[in-house]
């Protein structure tokens, strides 16, 4: 990796590039194949990567590194400078060996952590209200406020349960006497009950006075320690509003360029546009980064790509060295900004061909009806895309009622899909689905050899609430998921395989395939968990149900285009 000039973050690329074409217009970051300049840069970032000395990250690739093992997304960008040469820049999102400025890395948008920021002053400031809180919470007076608080609370607790057992036993105690003396002279009855009747009654009133002895005890220890809590209280409301107060600032700080030279902040994009808490790292990314450091020294951007180096963490699927798409949740608010006035292409997902091969009826009665759908199309309408199954449905059967579709499948899934003709028929097969008596097979082709013929993945699923539509793995917070499979056959360095899904979460086979406590192998041309290719190689190709008409058990097949 080389550089004209050591202040400069503009890298020559070492080997020759004149023959290769510029692209007409910079890709779309949310769904593309890196440009062989892109791919070029890339294979030297990694080298550089490989081989430097500049700092220390354990990215998870060589176990006699020290530290906690964090893999990165690194990003790269071709840009073309004023005097018409070809180069690129290099970023990292986040921190990097715990800085966030590196030798030939592009700079934070902002940043937070230079020496003297108004950032670190702040949270040196918003630190000492901790400090105090901890200090107030370790003193003796505060410990014994709060044991006596709680010692008196304990005694009125264990006191009133002990009396009115106590009452309780008496009780029965002076029943046992009245039998015992029911035969006894009548005025030496009358004189017993009246003597038991007065125990009760002292009884209850040592209980009312005990009571309201210990809580008026607690009164006095409460409003002691009341003084302590107080303080603590204005202590964490100042900090809470320092705290806002200073993340406001920060929102403020992080203002964005785009290809017209408009700057828009944080609190402009996130808060004011779409009126929500920008999410945490938002703006520390790889994109943003490097799209800033274009625009503030007037290099042409002219293609990008982001690749993950290091292991992935437990939940996520990265592959090492394989390229991704920018993330959604951060990036595309703040990339939706940047990329205006730029000429970039055209999202490919929202250029669907209207062709009838996409919905092809392959059985209907009066009931249902049974339809193989194409790779990337939708099952039912998007929000910018509304050409679906459910809506090819509708036009096609006009008397339908109910809502048709009885399941879905992934826009990248081609297969077979059940519809519905009439309500009825709808219950009566989605009561199949949730019974779990309908039967699916899917055939997938995966990157990578899966050593077992057969066996079965339960790892319970969650969306990744920081990159939809993308999941994770979560034992906390995710839903069951199981899968069996059973290989077909393996060759060059692929594994044919078929995947039987016993629950239905989004991206099951693909999170299950890819991720390493599954088979760690992603299905060819999965652009979330593997790499883009001419489409994923996952197709349903068999369902077996009975029948909403008939009764009868019912199959049918497809086979896959691949």
């Amino acid at each position: 990796m080389q550089q004209q000039d050591p202040k400069s973050k503009f890298l020559t690329f070492q080997q020759e590039i004149s023959q290769i074409v510029l692209p007409s217009q910079f890709n779309y970051p949310f769904y593309y194949e890196p440009h062989p300049l892109c791919i070029i840069a890339a294979d030297e970032l990694k080298e550089y990567l490989l081989n430097q000395t500049d700092f220390e990250h354990n990215f998870g690739l060589d176990s006699k590194t020290n530290g906690l093992v964090i893999g990165k997304m690194f990003g790269v960008m071709v840009v073309q400078n004023q005097e018409g040469k070809i180069g690129y820049l290099a970023a990292f999102s986040g921190k990097m060996a715990g800085r966030n400025n590196h030798q030939y890395f592009v700079p934070p948008v902002f940043d937070m952590r230079a020496e003297g920021s108004f950032f670190l002053t702040g949270e040196i400031e918003i630190h000492q209200f901790t400090l105090e809180i901890e200090r107030i919470e370790t003193t003796q007076e505060y410990l014994k406020a709060k044991n006596k608080l709680a010692e008196l609370q304990e005694t009125l607790k264990t006191g009133v349960s002990d009396r009115k057992v106590t009452i309780q036993l008496n009780k029965i105690n002076r029943k046992l006497i009245r039998h015992e003396n029911a035969l006894i002279k009548p005025e030496e009855i009358e004189n017993l009950e009246a003597e038991l009747s007065q125990l009760s009654k002292d009884e209850q009133i040592e209980l009312k006075k005990f009571t309201a002895y210990h809580k008026r005890a607690i009164e006095i220890a409460r409003s002691e320690f009341k003084v302590f809590e107080d303080q603590i209280f204005q202590l964490k409301d100042k900090r809470a509003k320092g705290s806002a107060a200073l993340q406001q600032r920060l929102f403020e700080n992080y203002a964005f360029l785009n290809g017209h030279g408009n700057k828009k902040s944080l609190l402009d994009i996130f808060v004011k546009d779409l009126r929500t808490q920008p999410p945490a790292g938002a703006g520390e990314c790889s994109a943003p980064k490097l799209l800033q450091y274009a625009f503030l020294h007037n290099l042409k951007p002219i293609a990008i790509a982001e690749f993950w180096w290091g292991q992935a963490p437990p939940a996520e699927v990265r592959m090492h060295g394989h390229f991704y798409p920018a993330c959604r949740s951060k990036c595309l608010p703040i990339l939706t900004h940047m990329l205006d006035g730029l000429d970039v292409e055209t999202n490919p997902l929202l250029s669907q061909a209207g062709s009838e091969e996409q919905v092809k009826v392959i059985f209907e009665d009066e009931y249902i009806a049974v339809v193989n759908k194409a790779a990337e199309f939708l099952s039912v309408p998007g929000i910018v895309l509304t050409d679906s199954v459910k809506t090819r449905m509708k036009a096609r059967y006009p008397d339908a009622t109910g809502p048709l579709l009885v399941h879905r499948l992934d826009m990248s899934t081609s297969g077979i899909l059940l519809i519905a003709k009439t309500e009825e028929a709808h219950k009566f097969l989605q009561r199949q689905f949730i019974n779990r008596s309908i039967h699916k097979r899917y055939l997938a082709v995966l990157e990578g050899i899966v050593e077992k013929d057969e066996g079965e993945i339960i790892l319970p699923m969650r969306v990744d609430l920081d990159d939809r539509p993308r999941q994770l793995i979560c034992y906390e917070h995710g839903k069951y998921a199981k899968t069996t499979y059973k290989v077909l056959d393996r060759k060059d360095n692929k594994t044919r395989i078929h995947f039987f899904p016993h629950t239905g979460r989004t991206h099951q086979l693909r999170l299950h395939a890819a991720h390493a406590l599954g088979l760690n192998a992603p299905i060819v041309g999965d652009d979330i968990y593997g790499e883009k290719s001419d489409r994923l190689h996952l197709h349903a190709e068999w369902i077996s149900f009975v029948h909403p008409g008939t009764g009868e058990r019912m199959e049918v097949e497809v086979e896959a285009a691949f």
